[in-house]
């Protein structure tokens, strides 16, 4: 009975270890998705904002790699294993909490940052490559043109009312009189871009690590 009850107590060792994997696994893509749409508007998005992804994708790595010893300790009934699982888990939990918090603060900031951001990149457009790469990927990604529309451009690109390339699905040059630029300025849907991730990036993070809590002591 007690052999039975051992071995009862270590397979649901084993399968809690392996779900702590998986949310590892959870937290580590979601980290690189929100890493990966900052990293296409670096010259918009504040630094602080890559603090949160960056942490989630150490601790889902971390998580794994503390996971498969926290498997091993208990398919070998390593006590010893078992119990440095735990402390980790415990420090872990803080980790993903935070990054999961900083993705909500940062949401209130994130409006005065891009229309700062965007009213001062669009003079450097025409001779700053970076600058010029950013504009083209969120024109073309977002559909949309300039920071609140496509007279924005007017000051700062071409006399002539000539419209940066990205502006226009279809037409090249892009003219502002042939109409067949976006609409639709770039501001409200970056930022509604931007809050979807920072609301994911908290989600996630805080659901896991209250989930991984909550497993620690069924």
């Amino acid at each position: 009975m007690v052999s039975g009850g051992m071995t009862c107590v270590k397979y649901v060792l084993f399968v809690f270890n392996l779900i702590f994997a998986v949310s590892g696994i959870a937290i580590l893509v979601t980290g690189a998705i929100v890493q990966n749409f900052y990293s296409n508007y670096t010259d918009f998005i504040h630094g602080k904002f890559f603090v949160g992804p960056v942490l989630l994708i150490v601790v889902g790595v971390v998580v794994f790699v503390v996971a498969f010893f926290g498997c091993c300790g208990a398919v070998k009934e390593n006590h010893c294993m078992i119990m440095t699982f735990a402390g980790f888990l415990l420090v872990l939990f803080g980790l993903e909490l935070a990054g999961g918090i900083t993705g909500y603060v940062l949401q209130d900031d994130v409006e005065s940052m891009l229309q700062t951001a965007l009213n001062k990149s669009m003079s450097k457009y025409s001779y700053n490559k970076e600058v010029t790469k950013s504009w083209d990927i969120m024109q073309h990604d977002l559909t949309c043109c300039g920071t609140n529309g496509a007279e924005d451009w007017f000051n700062v690109y071409y006399k002539n009312h000539t419209l940066p390339d990205t502006c226009c699905p279809n037409a090249s040059p892009c003219e502002y009189s042939n109409k067949d630029h976006y609409v639709d300025g770039c501001l409200s849907l970056l930022e509604d871009k931007v809050k979807h991730y920072a609301l994911l990036l908290g989600g996630v993070g805080i659901g896991v690590a209250f989930i991984q809590v909550n497993m620690q002591f069924i």
